[in-house]
């Protein structure tokens, strides 16, 4: 009989992310291929309780243990690993942010082959065309479009205050939406006209999703600007994007590019720009599109103001992990487009997807023995 591959999903460690790499519905799925052993670690912060993982047949073990799981063990999660420095021996499924030049990368990167650990990057695990086979883009772009319009929202009713109250979780799709329409509807009534959204990258997964929450928070279709790749062709800065009210950033960037927007055209006293919404959060790239702020935001704080010196306030929203609004709904989402190929990671040495995974891993490990150079 053919042993069994484990698999382990950690517990998550980044503040406020309650999302989950596996929910149980997947591990039900998985388990009834009959190719795994899936534990699964205690955790605080999941929108999935243990109860729920118990049922669908994972073994539950200590938050942390992925640690010292045994060798051959398949390690996933979604967000990056704490901030340590001890080498990594196990195979790992995650984001870890340092294949695009980010902050701090080659200390990220650095872990896996010191321990002789192999990194399969979610954001790179691609099908023949290039294309991710699993991204949580829509609940990114739905809920960056609701925190967008909030906090246009919010500052024609409270122009006196500082900034953009904390933001919690919704427990459905639902709920966030009548939350925004209901603040949306009153800033209306105050300021007697819609706001004008301007989304670029909008033919996108991430982009649908910011469209789909402007129409089900009630802006009218022609405040909704959908802008791709026909319309940026020519390349920026754009000058429609400081006559918007709220800019919506959705593209993937994975090439250098002239920016969409600079600190200069915001420094005008007619702007109409009071909030951009950076879904893409490439915060550190050197060639981020959006280089009028250089700080991550989270729920606590969702906002960072942009030092401008004229014109009407202008905050930026860059958090991180967005579709943790919706925890469930995007885990559950993301999952189901994963677990094809999580089926096939018994066989992952011929598997497409996660060989090519593999081979842009060491292509970076190369770089890095490069950079040491």
């Amino acid at each position: 009989m053919t042993q069994k591959l484990n698999l382990h999903l950690r517990a998550e460690t980044k503040p406020l992310e309650a999302r989950a790499a596996l929910t149980p519905t997947t591990v039900r799925k998985l388990l009834a291929t009959g190719k795994f052993n899936i534990f699964v670690e205690k955790s605080k912060q999941s929108a999935f309780s243990t109860e729920e993982y118990k049922k669908a047949g994972a073994q539950i073990v200590e938050t942390g243990s992925w640690v010292n799981a045994p060798k051959g063990t398949i390690v996933i999660g979604l967000k990056e690993l704490p901030a340590e420095s001890f080498p990594l021996k196990h195979e790992h499924i995650q984001f870890a942010h340092c294949y695009k030049n980010q902050e701090g990368w080659q200390k990220i990167l650095e872990r896996f082959p010191l321990g002789g650990g192999i990194l399969y990057d979610l954001e790179f695990l691609q099908d023949g065309r290039g294309r991710r086979v699993a991204a949580f883009g829509f609940y990114a772009g739905f809920g960056g479009a609701a925190v967008g319009l909030e906090d246009w929202a919010f500052k024609q009713l409270y122009p006196e205050s500082a900034d953009l109250p904390a933001l919690s979780p919704y427990k459905n799709e639902d709920m966030m939406v009548a939350d925004v329409a209901g603040l949306l509807s009153q800033a209306v009534k105050a300021k007697g006209r819609y706001p004008k959204v301007l989304i670029i990258g909008a033919l996108g997964r991430c982009g649908s999703g910011a469209v789909k929450m402007c129409r089900r928070a009630g802006l009218p279709e022609e405040n909704i600007l959908k802008w791709d790749m026909a319309e940026t062709k020519k390349g920026g800065p754009f000058k429609e994007i400081v006559e918007a009210d709220v800019f919506v950033n959705c593209i993937y960037l994975n090439k250098p590019i002239a920016p969409f927007v600079t600190l200069d055209m915001l420094n005008d006293e007619n702007r109409n720009l009071r909030t951009i919404v950076d879904v893409s959060a490439d915060t550190t790239n050197p060639y981020n599109p959006v280089p009028v702020y250089h700080t991550t935001t989270d729920f606590d704080k969702p906002t960072v103001t942009v030092p401008t010196k004229r014109g009407p306030k202008i905050s930026v929203v860059s958090i991180d992990h967005l579709p943790s609004l919706l925890p469930r709904e995007a885990s559950e989402f993301f999952s189901h487009d994963l677990l094809p190929y999580l089926k096939q990671l018994p066989e992952r040495s011929h598997a497409p997807v996660w060989v090519r995974a593999k081979k842009i891993f060491q292509h970076h490990v190369s770089r890095l023995n490069k950079s040491k150079l």
